[in-house]
């Protein structure tokens, strides 16, 4: 049992949390049990107060300033994402339900020609936007869409020399980007070395699509990323190396576990020693309760550690099978 080499049997305190949505995913994706049809979680309190703020185009307003307003960033384009990636990480929410089909044409009428999702940086390349919401639209059952397919080729399109994937945007100073935000899309100079934050979140979309997962580009990356573990990036966006260890969920920026959960879809061995130190990490620092801490997303909704917890259980039922 992969629990008897963790200090605490997580499963008591998952188990016991008063979130349906939760208990049915560890029941199904931990347990590997049969909790009933997937629709149940639809309907409770939570994913009905989201889809009542839904506007008629499938968008979600977003609810902050808007500094970046008069550049052309699209708020509404990152809220749509970040409202998708709850309903279909915690709720199972897909495509067949009619408020994820609005939410995806929404986020497709922001495709440009070229297959890239545009306007989080205004007209500005964002590999690592575009690689996080194709990953939340493949979950929820557009893998085959060929607007998927088509975004999935720009990024291989978009990779450095070495494989990865940087921001374009990277390679100016912060202070000079809202000055180019308007211009023609920025190049990558494709001999930078790769940034992980960015690569971290792009080859989750390949992770994601049964088709892809396996492909060399995605191999190679995922190689890539797990030999930079523990390490500062190349670029100042999130350079720090704490940011390994700064976990979200459902997840948005790359850390140990998204980065985990990435090479598990992928199918790296377990004997990896890259990924062995990942496996140790959070054996390591796995809390008295049993749980893992989370970083961000405290809500009065739901328990942001158990979340957490359920994710990496999810990882390590595979890597310390």
């Amino acid at each position: 049992m992969w629990t008897d080499k963790l200090k605490i049997n997580p499963l008591g305190v998952l188990l016991g949390s008063t979130n349906p949505a939760l208990v049915y995913l560890v029941e199904r994706d931990i347990l590997d049990q049969d909790p009933g049809v997937i629709e149940t979680l639809w309907e409770l309190p939570e994913p009905l107060r989201i889809l009542k703020k839904q506007r008629m185009d499938g968008s979600w307003l977003y609810p902050g300033n808007r500094p970046g307003d008069e550049y052309g960033e699209n708020y509404e384009l990152l809220e749509t994402w970040k409202i998708l990636r709850v309903l279909v990480e915690m709720y199972g929410l897909n495509r067949k339900h009619p408020a994820i089909q609005r939410a995806a044409e929404f986020i497709f009428s922001c495709q440009t020609g070229e297959g890239d999702i545009r306007g989080i940086l205004s007209n500005q390349y964002m590999p690592y936007y575009v690689g996080a919401i194709m990953e939340v639209l493949i979950k929820a059952g557009y893998a085959q869409d060929e607007r998927i397919i088509k975004g999935l080729e720009w990024l291989l399109s978009m990779r450095q020399q070495d494989g990865g994937w940087i921001i374009p945007l990277q390679m100016y100073k912060m202070q000079e980007c809202y000055r180019v935000f308007n211009l023609a899309p920025i190049q990558p100079e494709k001999e930078c070395p790769f940034s992980h934050m960015a690569s971290g979140m792009v080859i989750r979309a390949f992770a994601a699509h049964e088709n892809y997962r396996k492909s060399a580009p995605a191999i190679q990356a995922g190689k890539l990323l797990k030999s930079r573990f523990f390490q500062k990036d190349c670029y100042t966006s999130r350079q720090s190396v704490d940011y390994w260890f700064k976990f979200q969920f459902p997840f948005w920026w790359t850390n140990l576990l998204t980065v985990m959960d990435s090479l598990m879809r992928m199918e790296f061995p377990v004997e990896d020693a890259d990924i062995s130190k990942g496996v140790d990490w959070f054996i390591q620092h796995q809390e008295s309760s049993g749980a893992w801490q989370a970083s961000y997303g405290k809500s009065q909704h739901y328990d942001s550690d158990l979340w957490i917890t359920y994710a990496i259980c999810r990882v390590l039922k595979y890597f310390l099978k």
